[in-house]
């Protein structure tokens, strides 16, 4: 398939920026109220709620079918890579543990105590630990994606930006609901369903359930392996709400949610891209595997929040609380083979020594309390302010194996890390003139974290058998200490009613982090970064709103970025500090009513990345081929690389055509994904650069029962297109691919 050609540079994009007359789209809705015509699209990025066009930030949202048709597949969070413009998502721990990229900033940390620069907030709560950011995407009213730092009002830890969900709430004017089937490729399961229920008088309640299954398909090929059959899962989520809303001074709404996977890990598999190519071997095979370790994921997470209101006279004061907790354990065969060089039989190709580990969260609590006060009155002056408070305490035990002595383990460790935070933070918005509106924000965080080893031992070969051992060689514990200010100022101008000009810059930093001491590496402390970012664009509705158009341009500079150097010939996860990185680019969002009955969206991102710091120098890959200068400890010096994940483009397209009927359509749909190439490390290699992924899907349906009734044929990732998107680089060529193909059948019925 060819690849898209899009414009590399900031001069093309100021010519795009002239050439905006240009029709715009919106997120797909199969009928609009009007034929033809796109609705309004309602955001909350400054935390309160109104139109996208108003907002002077570059922001980008899913909703209804084109979510619906991103899950169809029964993929998780990591399918939303692409769908809008700048967002990356990736992962080494497959269903569990999603790393979300922004305008290509992020982190390759695979740490369960690893924090990333992209916060994910899910029903006004913060997800702070990772893997509770794989929380599955059902019963959404939308998801919003803000780009760029959002410190002032969502805090530290959002300098790259926020991935924002936001679920249907009650209501309680009707009984009403949906359920959902789909059936496909591999017996691949995804039932999802939600019932809301009015409770009589001022209450109401919303149930949410999915349910997703995949049966194993890839064949374990060494017999002796004690994990045959891999890739499988089941997957369920419920939500539960409680609305009471008595009046317009007061309303309170209560959730409760869990999530319960069960599953394979991640597949990692041995040698299988040509030495120096980054080609996948030529008798790959995606449904076989030759491992001798075992594999599992399990992760159980269970949470709860409650969202009140109280109406004070021209005032509001909102208390938004939530408690979090999650028990996870992932193991998996890392080498990615069986056997090794000194103990023979081994293989697929060279495997110079076996490594089979597991990590796990036992223990996990995340307490969240936020008091916002906010202006209600109608004047041109409106304010915001409030305070945050935030506690995190968890343990992580992390083991390793010996899969050449059937998997007898050989290494354990426990750590305990402990994070309290508070802010205060307050925003303003001036309707300056009748066209021109400003916008500044400030907040204040202090952060702290206790960082402990608390027992370890090791019998393999080369590493400090004690505590004792590991103690006499460096430090155990850390307590990092952050007082950070971030801050924000933006204006928006309408040069005409449906046509807006914005611009903003801004300031945002993520916390200290620590890697503790372990087999391999001595503990490692990261101090903060911070991220200050420029953007300037423009938002239109044409022709009486059958199309949108967002565009702009960015440039930010993060100072002290922490960046975590994986693997490496000496099988070391070290935290380093770069002196600055920087980052450029621009994002396109257009979508467009082509006829009143063909709709069709696009969004592209360029984003050019680089680190800048001359002196900093990284352990490289056991076998492959590095093109980075050395130091003269044979390390790589990574001054002008790009970061890594960090694709240069994203696009995507979709189309959708229907035919009309009397109670219903017949439709199709098309859906593609781009990303451009990508450096699974900080230092460059060309067997582990990963190759451009297009990933596109087909749906042919029927509505009918005036829109209650749909039945629908799908295929995601249609052309079976096969990716090397991790690597494993301190042993062999090791990798891990993209999700498979997948042909179905998808019904779905409300009420």
């Amino acid at each position: 398939m060819r690849r898209p050609v899009l414009p590399t540079g900031h001069r093309l994009a100021l010519a795009a920026l002239a050439a905006l007359a240009l029709p715009t789209a919106r997120a797909q809705q199969p009928a609009a109220p009007d034929a033809g015509k796109l609705e309004t699209v309602t955001v909350t990025a400054d935390r309160r709620a109104e139109s996208i066009q108003d907002v002077p930030s570059s922001i980008s949202t899913l909703k209804g079918e084109k979510l619906d048709v991103i899950n169809s597949g029964g993929q998780d969070v990591r399918a939303l890579a692409a769908r809008v413009p700048s967002l990356n998502i990736e992962s080494s721990f497959g269903r569990a543990f999603p790393r979300f990229y922004i305008r290509g900033y992020g982190n390759v940390d695979f740490r369960l105590n690893a924090s990333q620069p992209v916060s994910l907030v899910y029903d006004d709560v913060v997800q702070e630990n990772p893997i509770l950011k794989g929380f599955p995407v059902f019963d959404l009213e939308q998801i919003e994606v803000l780009r760029g730092p959002q410190g002032t009002l969502f805090g530290r830890n959002a300098p790259g930006g926020v991935v924002k969900f936001d679920s249907v709430k009650p209501n309680a004017k009707k009984l009403e609901g949906y359920g959902s089937f789909s059936y496909g490729t591999h017996a691949t399961r995804n039932a999802e369903g939600a019932i809301n229920v009015p409770l009589g008088g001022d209450w109401a309640a919303r149930v949410s359930i999915l349910d997703q299954r995949r049966s194993d398909w890839v064949e374990n090929t060494y017999d002796a392996g004690p994990t045959q059959d891999l890739e499988g899962y089941r997957d369920t989520a419920l939500r539960a709400q409680v609305l009471y809303a008595p009046g317009a001074g007061f309303s309170a709404l209560l959730n409760a949610h869990a999530r319960d996977l069960k599953g394979s890990a991640r597949l990692f598999r041995a040698n299988i891209i040509q030495p120096g190519s980054n080609e996948l071997v030529p008798d790959f095979d995606e449904d076989r595997i030759s491992i001798d370790g075992q594999n599992a994921s399990t992760l159980k997470t269970k949470g709860a929040s409650a969202r009140l209101r109280l109406a004070l006279g021209d005032l509001a004061l909102y208390s938004i609380t939530g408690y979090e907790t999650l028990d996870t354990f992932n193991r998996g065969d890392i080498d990615g083979g069986f056997g090794a060089a000194f103990a023979p039989p081994s293989g697929p190709g060279l495997i110079p020594f076996s490594s089979e580990t597991a990590d796990g969260i036992p223990e996990h609590e995340q307490l969240t309390q936020e008091f916002r006060l906010e202006s209600n009155d109608a004047g041109p002056l409106s304010w915001q302010a409030g305070v945050f408070l935030f506690h995190e305490d968890y343990r992580i035990e992390s083991f390793s194996y010996d899969s050449l002595a059937g998997g007898a383990q050989n290494g354990y460790q426990r750590v305990r890390q402990t994070n309290d935070a508070y802010a205060v933070f307050g925003a303003a918005k001036l309707a300056a003139t009748s066209s021109l509106t400003l916008r500044a924000g400030l907040r204040f965080t202090h952060d702290e974290r206790e960082f402990n080893v608390e027992d370890y031992n090791s019998a393999v070969f080369g590493t400090l058998p004690t505590l004792a051992a590991l103690a006499a060689a460096g430090p155990l514990s850390a307590s990092p200490s952050n007082d950070k200010l971030s801050w924000d100022v933006g204006a928006s101008y309408a040069l005409t009613p449906t046509v807006n000009l914005y611009g903003r810059i801004a300031n945002g930093f993520r916390a200290a982090s620590v890697q503790g001491a372990g087999a391999f590496n001595n503990q490692s402390v990261a101090g903060p970064e911070t991220n200050t970012s420029i953007e300037a664009g423009v938002k239109a509705e044409l022709f009486d709103r059958r199309a949108r158009v967002a565009f702009g341009v960015f440039r930010y500079e993060v100072k002290d970025q922490q960046l975590t150097a994986v693997g490496g010939s000496t099988n070391s996860n070290v935290l380093l500090n770069a002196k600055k990185s920087v980052g450029q680019g621009f994002e396109l969002d257009l979508q467009a009513y082509l006829t009143d009955n063909l709709l069709a969206t696009l969004g592209a991102s360029y984003n050019k990345t680089k680190l800048d710091d001359p002196s900093l120098a990284v352990a490289v890959c056991a076998a492959c081929t590095v093109t980075d200068p050395r130091d003269g400890a044979g390390r790589a010096l990574i001054d002008g690389n790009p970061l890594p994940q960090a694709p240069k483009v994203t696009a995507n397209f979709t189309l959708r055509y229907s035919v009309p009927t009397d109670t219903g359509e017949w439709y199709v749909y098309t859906d593609w994904a781009y990303r451009s190439k990508v450096n699974f490390s900080l230092y460059e290699s060309i067997e582990f650069t990963g190759k451009p992924l297009t990933e596109g899907g087909l749906r042919l349906g029927h509505v009918w029962g005036n829109g209650k009734y749909e039945a629908a044929l799908f295929a995601r990732n249609i052309t079976n297109q096969v990716r090397v998107t991790g690597g494993i680089d301190f042993n062999n060529l090791t990798g891990f691919i993209n999700e498979p193909r997948t042909i179905g059948l998808q019904a779905r019925a409300s009420f």
